[in-house]
């Protein structure tokens, strides 16, 4: 499948919740998670924000229709990465690790020294994905007070057996 990297586009925020759910059947069959995969999605708002700060980003098909995106925001030193979704007919091609690719890009561009994000310990597609592109995963006592927080209100939404991780980026040169 042949797809461009861009910034989202307004109108983009129509079509994303559509691909976090398609995204999201993969847990249909992970024990315990199964009912993420008819759960709640990011709405069009919550996109349209991220898109109105320049900080989503998209992965469009030949016909420019998204097939997947990362928005994030930043957090202190860190760009953390709120959502990484690709819909899955467009998994398991390199399409994640182009979206952190360009989501590293920017926050190098833009000072930032590390990615951060929150993630499932255990699931193989999560925590050892994101550790095969470099994540490590922080300690209780490497927590920022904001993935400290961003771990407990995802508790209080049912997610349980999360961590965060956090990639150190290389300044530009």
């Amino acid at each position: 499948m042949s797809v461009t990297l861009r910034l989202a586009r307004v109108d983009d925020a129509l079509l994303l919740p559509a691909v976090e759910r398609s995204a999201a059947w993969v847990f249909a069959h992970q024990p315990g998670l199964e009912w993420i995969a008819t759960g709640p999605v990011m709405s069009c708002d919550e996109h349209r924000q991220f898109i109105d700060q320049g900080h989503e980003w998209v992965l469009a098909d030949a016909d420019d229709v998204p097939q997947g995106f990362l928005c994030a925001q930043p957090a202190g030193r860190d760009l953390f990465i709120h959502e990484l979704s690709v819909a899955q007919a467009a998994q398991g091609q390199g399409h994640g690790r182009r979206l952190i690719g360009a989501a590293a890009d920017w926050a190098r561009e833009h000072g930032f020294e590390a990615l951060s994000l929150t993630t499932f310990a255990s699931v193989p597609w999560n925590a050892p994905f994101y550790a095969r592109l470099g994540f490590e995963t922080l300690a209780e006592q490497q927590l920022s007070q904001a993935l400290r927080q961003q771990l407990n209100r995802e508790q209080l939404q049912g997610l349980v057996g999360r961590c965060a991780m956090r990639m150190k980026l290389q300044p530009l040169s």
